[in-house]
Parts: structure tokens; C-alpha cells; sequence
């Protein structure tokens, strides 16, 4: 199973060059790199990334994060994955910009 990051274009960057990331200010806020499941990620890009254009789309699959993914309730009473330490581009099965059209991101078919 696959979980997914939306990073902001600097953050991407800094996570390519670091060979990690502890996340995007809100991540830092609260102790935990925050991901959504495929049907989750437009909801969190609606709602945390209106209007936002440079962002990459990252993809994680869970078997590589061990312990440290917990599964958590948060918006909605639905469980969100929660990565309870750095994010490394090791982690990365993939990722690719996340267009946004009309105003609206522009998922990849497919996402599981």
C-alpha cells in the first residue's frame, strides 16, 4: 500500500539535497510528518493546499516505514498515517508535480 506527501516545491528540494525531511511547518508543529491515504490526498490538497501551484505529489509505500507509521483518527474520525520520524528519499517509491488546473490538483489515475 502506498501513502502519500504533498510537498511544496522548497520542501521537495530540501529533501532531495538533505536525504531528509522532517516535514513541512505543520508536521513540525505537531511531532509527526503527516500523509494521506490515495482517497484522502484530494481532500488534504482542497483543503491544506488551496490554490497552491509547485507542489510535488510523493509516494511512500508503508512496508518501508516499520514502527514508526502509526495510524491515527484525525479530520473527519477517519485514520490519517502519521510518520513518527524523519521522512527519508529513501522512503520515495515515486514522485511527480501535482498540476493544478482550474484550481484544482490534478491527481495521477491509479493511485492506490
Amino acid at each position: 500500500m502506498m501513502i502519500y506527501k504533498i510537498l511544496r516545491g522548497p520542501e521537495w528540494a530540501q529533501l532531495r539535497a538533505a536525504g531528509e525531511s522532517a516535514g513541512a511547518p505543520v508536521d513540525l508543529a505537531d511531532g509527526y510528518v503527516h500523509f494521506s491515504t490515495a482517497e484522502q490526498a484530494a481532500e488534504t490538497a482542497a483543503k491544506h493546499f488551496a490554490g497552491a501551484e509547485g507542489l510535488m505529489l510523493v509516494a511512500v509505500a508503508v512496508d518501508r516505514l516499520g514502527e514508526a507509521l502509526k495510524w491515527e483518527v484525525s479530520r473527519g474520525g477517519a485514520l490519517f498515517p502519521h510518520l513518527y520520524r524523519e521522512m527519508r528519499l529513501s522512503d520515495v517509491a515515486w514522485a511527480q508535480p501535482l498540476p493544478l488546473v482550474d484550481g484544482v490538483h490534478q491527481f495521477p489515475a491509479g493511485l492506490e
